[in-house]
């Protein structure tokens, strides 16, 4: 039983030191240690093992049971952008968004535009558009991009690409626009960061010792490479961020998870709506069984969020919908 206790005492130091690597993403970028990015993707696995070595210290009567519990107060936030149950706001919404990877309406076109219709939203903002015409009651859309777009009822003031992409090398979009909303003029940036074009076969373990050891070398060769493109596309979004002389919403797709590089980044000066009013799982692509949130809305902090849904009940693309309410001074 010594030796048991041994290994997990060394397994429980070595994980905590692998979640405080993760908290290393919002210093070093992936250019110079990738690898601390690849740790924020195996944050939920890492955190249910830590707590549930801490229950057998419980039920082994050890006081180390309560240094780790303390230890782990440290991750309550990275734990929050995952999981979060935040308390009701009294305050009234008067604004709604909805962000959607529509995943190119391979799912049905028009099924999408009953479903945004039926939100009455503001303004929508879609990722991986496609080049489908939807159709949404009292939004124009502003801008023709092929995987990046914005439907608003509002009067656009100015708009222009982050991110010059390429259809060969770079599939990152990015587009900032100004909107003047009752007098006030916001900026709203929407975002897809370039993907990992991974297909479910790509990732699924089949219990061939040698083929599933070559499967996980195929995946970190496509992760890394493609986290040293987020932190140049980052950067590129970073200024519209910084240059703006109005309040920001940035919306869309990172392609990448809570506590990573993109996210500590991207979210930098500005709010997580999910964090501050959002409820259960924050998960938004459910192709997969592993829980993934990689879709999000970051406010400037005079935006108050009210309401944010992830909108598990429809299944359009291999991304949830997600719905964010307002209120606007």
């Amino acid at each position: 039983m010594k030796i048991l206790r041994l290994i997990f005492l060394i397994l429980h130091v070595g994980i905590f030191l692998l979640l405080l690597g993760m908290l290393l993403n919002a210093y070093v970028p992936p250019k110079v240690f990738p690898w601390f990015n690849l740790l924020s993707l195996g944050f939920p696995i890492l955190m249910i093992v830590y707590v549930i070595l801490i229950f057998f210290w419980i039920f082994s009567w050890k006081k180390r049971a309560f240094v780790f519990m303390l230890l782990g107060l440290i991750f309550t936030s990275p734990v929050k952008r995952w999981v979060n149950f935040s308390t009701d706001k009294k305050e009234t919404a008067n604004f709604k968004i909805v962000t959607f990877n529509t995943k190119g309406g391979s799912y049905g076109m028009k099924n999408i535009d009953d479903y945004v219709n039926s939100l009455n939203a503001d303004i929508v903002f879609l990722q991986e558009k496609g080049g489908h015409e939807y159709h949404f009651n009292g939004l124009k859309n502003t801008s023709g991009n092929y995987i990046v777009s914005v439907f608003t009822k509002y009067k656009v003031i100015d708009q222009k690409e982050l991110i010059n992409s390429d259809y060969f090398s770079n599939n990152a979009y990015a587009t900032q626009t100004d909107i003047e909303i009752k007098g006030k003029i916001y900026r709203f940036i929407n975002v897809y960061l370039q993907p990992f074009k991974f297909e479910k076969a790509m990732v699924k373990l089949n219990g061939n010792s040698e083929e599933d050891e070559e499967k996980l070398k195929n995946v970190v060769k496509r992760l890394v490479p493609t986290f040293k493109m987020h932190q140049d596309q980052v950067k590129d979004i970073k200024n519209g961020i910084e240059n703006s002389p109005y309040p920001v919403i940035l919306v869309g797709d990172l392609n990448s998870v809570p506590n990573s590089y993109e996210y500590y980044h991207l979210s930098e000066g500005l709010q997580d709506a999910f964090l501050e009013v959002g409820k259960g799982s924050g998960t938004s692509f459910h192709d997969y069984k592993f829980p993934l949130r990689i879709d999000y809305i970051f406010t400037s902090k005079s935006i108050q969020p009210i309401t944010y849904k992830v909108d598990y009940s429809v299944k359009l693309s291999d991304h949830y919908p997600v719905i964010g309410t307002f209120k606007l001074k």
